[in-house]
């Protein structure tokens, strides 16, 4: 891909967010976002308690500004 960088804020390229919820069935999850100066912040979700190696192909990622909170959607 040729000319496809971007610039992001590291400062919270590390931002994670355990959205654990105790009520809820299944594996815990954990959300990254990264902040871009030249474009929309980016959410990837993933199990919190994967590998590095199965992290790889274990996500899902969407526009910050697409996401909905759950209690909004209900």
């Amino acid at each position: 891909m040729t000319g496809a960088t971007r610039e992001y804020d590291d400062r919270s390229l590390a931002s994670t967010l355990d959205v654990d919820d105790p009520s809820s069935p299944g594996q815990p999850l954990e959300a990254i976002v990264v902040r871009y100066q030249d474009g929309p912040d980016r959410c990837t979700i993933t199990p919190k308690d994967c590998s590095d190696a199965e992290r790889l192909t274990t996500w899902l990622s969407a526009d910050l500004d697409l996401l909905v909170d759950v209690t909004d959607a209900r």
